[in-house]
Order: C-alpha cells, then sequence, then structure tokens
C-alpha cells in the first residue's frame, strides 16, 4: 500500500506530532542520553524503559521508532485528533491484534547546519527495516543523505533541483534558502513517500516522475543536490534507491557530462558518488575525463575500500544474511565482475560542479580533484561555498601582480607543526608545516622562509611587501622568492589557510 495523505489527515497528524512533542529535541528529551546512545547502536531496551512513563510522546516513540504494538486507547490519545482508523487509511499504521503498529518509519528530523538560515525541524516518512529487502523499499534519513545535506552549500537561491528524491530528504533541507524546489524519481513508492512527507510538513515542492534529468529537460536550476543509485557493480538493478543498471560507474560518468546543461550560469551541483579505482589508470584522471567543458568543478575523495569490502557493505546495507546461499552467491558474481574490470578499489566522495560559461564567474575553469586528509568532523557545506568563493578571488587575481597587491590575513586556527628524527645526538629538525585545525585539515609543507611569510599575513601589508621584507630577511633575490612562494600562496588561498583582505 503506497501512503497517501489529505490535507486534514496532514493538519491533524501535525497537531498530535506538535502536542506530543514528537521532534528531535522532545525524542532525546525523553530518551536522555544514555538511551539515546543506545538505540543508536540498535538496542532498544533503554528507550523501551525511558518511554515506559513518558506519556502520549512514550506511546509514539515505542510504535513509530521502536516497532512496538500499542493498545488501541493508548493510540487513540496520541494521535487525537486523527483516528487510528484514518491513519491506517492513509497507510501510516496498521492493525496488530487489538492494537496498532508502525506500517511506515515516521520519524522527527532535524537540520543544524550553522548557516544563516538556521535550523530546520521536519518529519520523515519511509519504509520500516522490515522490508529493506524489497526491490522499491525507500529509505529513510541515513548516513548518505545525512552526509549530502551537510556537504550542500545552503547559499540562498531561486530554484533547486532534487534528483532522486527518495523519500524528500534533499528537498525538506532546500525549501530553507529556495524560493521553488522540484524533486524527481524513477520510483512511483518513492514519489508517493515524499509527497506524504511534504504533505505531513505542509511543504509546496513539485513533484515529478522519470528517470534521471528525463523529467525536467529543457529546463535550467541554481541548484541541483543528488544522491544517485551510485554502487558500483554489474549492470542489474536489484534495490532501486541505489542500483543503476548501468555497469560501475557509468551511470554517474554520464550524470556529470549531462548536469551542467541543467544548471543556470554560475548555478552549482552537489552529488555524493563513488567511482573505480581500475588498475593501470590513474583515478583523478578518471574521474575528470567525466567533466564537461564551462565548468569548475571540486571532486573530494573522503574513502576507498577493497573490493570485498565494497561487496560486503551493500549486502549488509540491504539486510542480507551474509552466510546465505543467495548472499554468497551475489557476492561471489559482483567479485567476479569487479576482478574481470580490473577494479582494485571503489573510491566514494563528494563532486560539486559550477557551471561558469554566461556567468559573473567567467574565466579559465577550476578543476580539482583530491583526496580528504582526514575523517571529516564539520559539515562539508559551509567549506563548498568557501571553496567556490575563494576559486573565484583566485581567478580575479591570476596574475602574479594581481595576486601581489592582495592583502591575505592568516585563517584563525592555521597551526604551524615543526617535526624531528631521532639520531645518535638526539632530536634533528627534520621540516615543518602548517595545518587547519577546523574543517577539512589541510596541510601544507612550509620551509622557514614560507612560514615566516604567512607569519607575517596579518592583512596590514599587500603580499608584494611582505616578500620584499622576507627577501631582504634572508637574502635571497625577491624573483627567487616570488616564483617560489606564489604556487604555494594559491593553494593556501584554495584550502582556507589564507583568506583574503578586503
Amino acid at each position: 500500500m503506497l501512503p497517501e495523505i489529505s490535507p486534514a489527515t496532514a493538519d491533524a497528524l501535525r497537531t498530535a506530532l506538535d502536542r506530543a512533542g514528537y521532534r528531535t529535541d522532545g525524542v532525546r528529551a525523553l530518551l536522555g542520553r544514555d538511551a539515546h546512545a543506545a538505540l543508536t547502536r540498535g538496542e532498544p531496551e533503554p528507550a523501551f524503559r525511558a518511554t515506559a512513563d513518558g506519556g502520549a510522546l512514550g506511546v509514539l516513540v515505542r510504535m513509530l521508532l521502536l516497532g512496538a504494538v500499542e493498545p488501541d486507547a493508548a493510540v487513540t490519545a496520541a494521535l487525537a485528533p486523527l483516528t487510528p482508523v484514518d491513519a491506517a487509511a492513509a497507510g501510516l499504521l496498521r492493525r496488530a491484534n487489538d492494537g496498532w503498529a508502525a506500517a511506515l518509519d515516521l520519524r522527527p528530523h532535524g537540520a543544524d547546519s550553522g548557516d544563516d538560515e538556521g535550523d530546520g525541524e521536519w518529519w520523515v516518512l519511509s519504509d520500516l527495516d522490515a522490508r529493506r529487502q524489497e526491490r522499491d523499499h525507500v529509505t529513510g534519513v541515513g548516513g548518505a543523505s545525512l552526509t549530502l545535506a551537510s556537504a550542500t552549500p545552503r547559499t540562498p537561491v531561486g530554484t533547486v533541483l532534487d534528483l532522486g528524491t527518495g523519500c524528500g530528504v534533499q528537498a525538506l533541507h532546500a525549501s530553507r534558502h529556495a524560493r521553488a524546489v522540484t524533486a524527481t524519481d524513477v520510483a512511483l513508492r518513492a514519489l508517493a513517500m515524499a509527497r506524504a512527507t511534504f504533505a505531513l510538513n505542509d511543504l509546496d515542492v513539485e513533484l515529478l516522475d522519470g528517470p534521471w534529468l528525463a523529467p525536467v529537460a529543457g529546463r535550467r536550476f541554481d541548484l541541483i543536490v543528488s544522491n544517485p543509485p551510485f554502487v558500483p557493480g554489474p549492470a542489474r538493478v536489484d534495490y532501486v534507491y541505489r542500483d543503476s543498471g548501468q555497469a560501475g560507474d557509468d551511470a554517474l560518468a554520464a550524470l556529470v557530462r549531462a548536469l551542467p546543461e541543467h544548471l543556470e550560469p554560475g548555478g552549482v551541483a552537489q552529488l555524493l558518488g563513488s567511482w573505480l579505482h581500475v588498475r593501470g589508470e590513474d583515478w583523478p584522471d578518471r574521474v575528470r575525463s567525466w567533466l564537461p567543458e564551462g565548468v569548475d568543478a571540486w571532486i573530494v575523495q573522503r574513502e576507498t575500500t577493497d573490493p570485498a569490502l565494497h561487496v560486503g557493505t551493500w549486502q549488509r546495507d540491504a539486510g542480507l544474511d551474509l552466510h546465505s546461499a543467495e548472499a554468497r552467491a551475489q557476492a561471489g558474481a559482483w567479485l567476479d565482475w569487479l576482478a574481470a574490470q580490473k577494479v582494485e578499489a571503489v573510491g566514494f566522495g563528494f563532486l560539486t560542479l559550477r557551471r561558469i560559461d554566461g556567468a559573473s564567474t567567467t574565466g579559465t575553469p577550476t578543476v580539482v580533484v583530491e583526496d580528504l586528509p582526514d575523517d571529516l568532523t564539520d559539515p562539508l557545506g559551509p567549506e563548498v561555498a568557501g571553496w567556490l568563493d575563494r576559486v573565484d578571488w583566485l581567478q580575479a587575481h591570476a596574475t602574479d601582480d594581481a595576486l601581489l597587491d592582495a592583502r591575505l590575513r592568516l585563517t584563525d586556527g592555521v597551526l604551524l607543526e615543526r617535526y624531528a628524527t631521532a639520531g645518535d645526538e638526539g632530536w634533528s629538525e627534520a621540516g615543518a608545516a602548517v595545518a587547519r585545525a577546523e574543517g577539512p585539515r589541510w596541510r601544507h609543507e612550509v620551509d622557514e622562509p614560507a612560514a615566516a611569510l604567512l607569519a607575517g599575513c596579518r592583512g596590514a601589508l599587500p603580499l608584494r611587501e611582505l616578500v620584499e621584507l622576507l627577501a631582504f630577511a634572508h637574502d635571497r633575490p625577491v624573483d627567487a622568492l616570488v616564483g617560489a612562494a606564489l604556487p604555494a600562496v594559491r593553494e593556501m588561498v584554495r584550502h582556507g589557510l589564507l583568506v583574503p583582505v578586503p
């Protein structure tokens, strides 16, 4: 049964959920830190205990989050003015003996991006885990959804396209900073789930049915976000949410090539994706070859997995018993395919594209493909927005004279690290590096003149004067120091270690 929530049902359900406090903060407060942490680990018993005297909120948490069957009288009181019968007719509940159980996953979801748009709070509908092995299973707010949401810049825009919306998570986030949001999907069940989610949150989102970019042929957007089916493997579709039906990373390559035509000049696309590391090929060159002309691109590899871990991870994600004959046969065919394609590893990360032709950012495209230096703990969205701004600034200061005339400041929190090696006579200095302490931990090796130059970058003097002073202090020719320093300065601006001063 597909969910179908009428405006009256949505209004009544919102009233009940709000009255009970079924929000992210309300659920956390009811569970407490320890029970909430246990539930996150998949240990429900502490949560059951914490909700025992939780009133209407306790009933909703046990029924909607913990999968319990709750008595008719308790559910009727908790959902009023919506009756359980009407909730069941909308596809939200099901009869279970003398009580009611959830037919769908309905949970609160909050956004705390730290940007100027403020926080967001919604309810999200998706399939229960019991349905995970169904081909058209609709996933909820999982790790990939949260990763993409945190990596998307939240600059106010006119139009947003959520390509492959699933249950609608990215569209919810986009509603905070866009005038109009369009969402597409190829799966009818996903579209029904997203429609119900938008109705429950009283949001006006245009929903379109169809594969990839076909539903928006001829249209352009200021921002496109997508968590597409990106799991590389044989050309098949076991699960619509993850399998493209095309072999390997062909689907992602085709999407990257096609996306800029659907961006307004200056428009940005933010994607998650996976790419193959093929024996004898350089993976950055492989991904770079997908890019059409006229785009800035920042492609950041977050992690890599070997073929066995890749296959096992996605089989576990589908809820398969890895020891079953079916799972072993699937794994064997998958691994055989990867081996035949000479795949040594699978990369996963972020792709940021910006259409520059006809925009104010016109110039030589900037294309950077790199690895994240460490585990990412801070949201990447503000970093993406900053990267695009810094690329614009570097393009405007592309000549050496323009850069030398600029005033730069060392970013707050940048650290100078010195390291040494042990020998027969004790420790000997081996080098130094500067590194960011917040956001991506970009790190650059520096020599003593470079360290001194960075220390002088306080925004008071143009870079030209700092270099001249440094050349005099170290008795080095100015031209030689300029030639050595400017490429490193550009890299440090791009990585946010140095920021321009107006």
